[in-house]
């Protein structure tokens, strides 16, 4: 793991062991979230949106994961700590946790993560003019809402 990166803290809070933070309310963010629900059969992915409690309590603790909700952050959670990736880092390790095989992805990962991270943040500006954004969080269908967190 690139040290820089991750962010270590002993004594994780019960969380699922993979945690995606997302916009609630980007139409993209929602559209990405139902995409990878219908990728993860196996349910090894949990979803929480930036703007709930799951994400203020996990901000107190890492206080390098932005307030503003431009950023995914990818949680992996073992028996005493928690790692904390951001914007393509995040990206990447979740297709990794997923067993994706993209080959975008691979030759993305190639590059310096300083021109990745450029490129997510020059689409995080536009996604609302993109995509939209809704007017509040989505709800989880039924199947769903047990693998969202507040």
């Amino acid at each position: 793991m690139d040290q820089s990166r991750r962010i270590e803290q002993t004594g994780a809070a019960a969380l699922p062991p993979r945690l995606v933070l997302y916009d609630g309310v980007c139409g993209f963010c929602t559209r990405a979230v139902q995409r990878l629900l219908a990728v993860d059969l196996d349910g090894r992915l949990h979803f929480a949106p930036l703007q709930g409690a799951t994400a203020a309590a996990l901000r107190r603790r890492h206080p390098k994961i932005p307030d503003d909700i431009d950023t995914i952050v990818y949680v992996e959670t073992t028996d005493s700590d928690e790692y904390v990736f951001l914007r393509s880092e995040a990206i990447f390790r979740i297709y990794v946790a997923l067993e994706v095989k993209s080959r975008l992805t691979s030759w993305l990962r190639l590059l310096p993560r300083s021109w990745t991270d450029l490129g997510y943040r020059l689409f995080g500006h536009l996604r609302y003019r993109l995509f939209g954004k809704l007017d509040a969080c989505s709800v989880p269908s039924a199947e769903q809402r047990d693998r969202f967190l507040p």
